[in-house]
């Protein structure tokens, strides 16, 4: 893609016309994700339910789906998405997999030990969840993925009503170059009697009754599994692993529940202790200037605090509640003088995602 010039680049709410977009960037992968499967139709769908999310009338948590999009302003190319689900559940049950530790004791023997097994969960009134994070391939390693990531969590520092006091995020299992699974092959195949990716794609095209149907019941018992199943869960992807780091860097740990595909962990975090939450701060925009003395490379993440939400990587001079923005930020966040932004340091640490 060339050189990324990061005020290029804007992130906002998805809209009507960027199905094409969408398409062309869910395309851009080699395997299809949950949340953005490979199918036009229902993109469009998942487009209209986060136009409907917007609604200013919404002041609690609930089925919402918010889309965000990354574009690359000059290149008009949608470059990136992430989502949030105000409350997983609902309509549409969440399942996992909770893992939990079975007491055996047989005092004679001298046996007093316990074994993990996994137990199907279900939740009609969950948390909220993190979801289709996807940055195309020619933009990785730039950085970007970092702010695609977090401003999720700035707009969800300026209306933090829509949202759950809870956040979780299930990352990507183990699969390997052929999209086999192991603890697919192991837990779900002899039930389901499809591959993993069939499996995982109508799972996200909003057939939840077919888990119910034919999940196995009863606990699972980890050591009776084959050894690769059972290597890889809580376990993520090679390439999640940079998406993994973000989340550990913004507070959240891993819990005691997997995804019921291939085994990915759940991370899960209190919404105010995010790092990105409980750091950001509004500012009154006090002028904006173009200065060859602004960092080579930024240092915060700009947010409007509306539902017109719009964020964009910059620096911020000044303190005591005015600042200073870079002159690119105007047009990219649509503000001016005198208007709020939220902004908060990116404190990136490690390599770039």
């Amino acid at each position: 893609m060339g050189e990324i010039h990061f005020g290029d680049f804007v992130i906002r709410p998805v809209r009507v016309e960027d199905l094409d977009g969408l398409d062309a960037l869910v395309g851009s992968l080699q395997e299809s994700m949950t949340s953005l499967p490979k199918d036009r139709d229902f993109l469009h769908k998942r487009i209209m339910a986060s136009l409907r999310a917007f609604d200013p009338l919404v002041h609690s948590a609930g089925s919402d789906r918010y889309l965000f999009v990354l574009e690359d302003g000059p290149r008009q190319i949608v470059a990136g998405s992430s989502g949030i689900l105000a409350r997983v559940g609902g309509f549409d049950p969440f399942y996992s997999y909770a893992i939990r530790y079975e007491p055996i004791r047989h005092l004679p023997l001298g046996i007093d030990s316990e074994i993990p097994a996994l137990h199907l969960e279900k939740s009609h009134k969950g948390p909220s969840e993190l979801c289709s994070l996807l940055l195309h391939p020619g933009y990785r390693h730039s950085g970007l993925g970092r702010m695609v990531s977090l401003v999720r969590f700035l707009f969800m520092a300026a209306f933090p009503y829509r949202f759950d006091a809870t956040v979780i995020a299930e990352l990507r299992g183990v699969v390997d170059e052929h999209g086999r699974s192991p603890f697919w092959e192991a837990v779900g195949r002899p039930f389901f009697q499809k591959d993993f990716h069939f499996a995982d794609q109508w799972s996200g095209l909003g057939d939840k009754q077919f888990i119910e149907d034919l999940m196995p019941k009863y606990p699972i018992y980890i050591p009776l599994l084959p050894k690769d199943a059972q290597a890889v869960i809580g376990e993520v992807h090679e390439k999640t692993k940079p998406a993994l780091r973000i989340l550990q860097q913004e507070g959240f740990i891993k819990t005691q529940h997997v995804d019921i595909f291939d085994a990915g962990p759940l991370l899960s975090a209190p919404l105010r202790s995010i790092r990105t939450v409980s750091e950001s701060r509004k500012s009154i925009v006090e002028d904006f200037e173009e200065n060859t003395a602004w960092p080579e490379k930024p240092t915060h993440i700009l947010a409007k605090p509306q539902l017109d939400f719009r964020a964009c990587l910059g620096a911020v001079r000044g303190d005591e509640g005015k600042v200073v923005l870079p002159a690119y930020a105007r047009e990219r966040l649509e503000i001016e003088k005198g208007d709020p932004v939220l902004h908060v340091s990116i404190a990136r640490q490690g390599p770039n995602p």
